[in-house]
């Protein structure tokens, strides 16, 4: 016999499948949103549905946009010739906070990771490439500092020497395992700063 009624055992269900969120942490959100008021409620669907139907992935660097191309690209005033290379649109957030990065950026949408069933072809990689055309010197990864991040990397930088675009790391400073958009930003500045040339 279910615990509780079928929409609430939806609701559970659906928040359940959020990252970080267990069985229980979607419970007492489920039963919080049956104690707020309905307009408030209403308000978080309307939010939730206004993101799904407005934000898509800008089809010049797929960072999250709600135009196309995203106001980095369209901006004019940041150097084109050197790009960051991130996993993910938080990321980009990241890096921006720190305002040391005038460039352009390349979101590849995760990290390598075989155990995942994530090689090259689940990644913006080819999209990456077809950027090298010339005006870009520069190709800066920073990709995150755990064994997945690492390998990207390596596995981008060997893609890339061969083009004659110079490749750099960031530089370390920043705790290996961790992720990118939980760094500070005279941490992550920091790290920009003081990237390493890939050998």
């Amino acid at each position: 016999m279910p615990f509780f009624s079928p929409s609430v055992e939806t609701l559970i269900t659906e928040l359940n499948k959020m990252p970080g969120i267990g069985r229980k942490s979607a419970q007492r959100l489920a039963f919080y949103l049956l104690k707020i008021p309905k307009d408030e409620a209403l308000a978080l669907a309307k939010a939730i549905t206004s993101v799904k139907e407005k934000v898509s992935f800008c089809t010049i660097c797929f960072n999250i946009t709600e135009e196309d191309p995203c106001h980095i690209c369209r901006d004019g005033t940041r150097d084109p010739t050197v790009l960051c290379v991130v996993e993910k649109p938080s990321d980009v957030i990241a890096v921006e906070k720190t305002s040391g990065f005038k460039g352009r950026f390349h979101v590849l949408g995760g990290a390598l990771s075989p155990l995942d069933g994530i090689g090259p072809d689940e990644l913006k990689v080819k999209e990456l490439l077809a950027r090298l055309d010339g005006q870009v010197k520069e190709i800066i990864l920073a990709t995150n500092p755990n064994a997945e991040g690492e390998a990207t990397a390596l596995f981008l930088s060997r893609l890339i020497k061969p083009s004659g675009v110079k490749v750099s790391r960031i530089a370390r400073g920043l705790p290996m395992g961790s992720d990118l958009d939980l760094a500070d930003e005279m941490t992550l500045t920091r790290a920009i700063e003081g990237r390493i040339e890939i050998p």
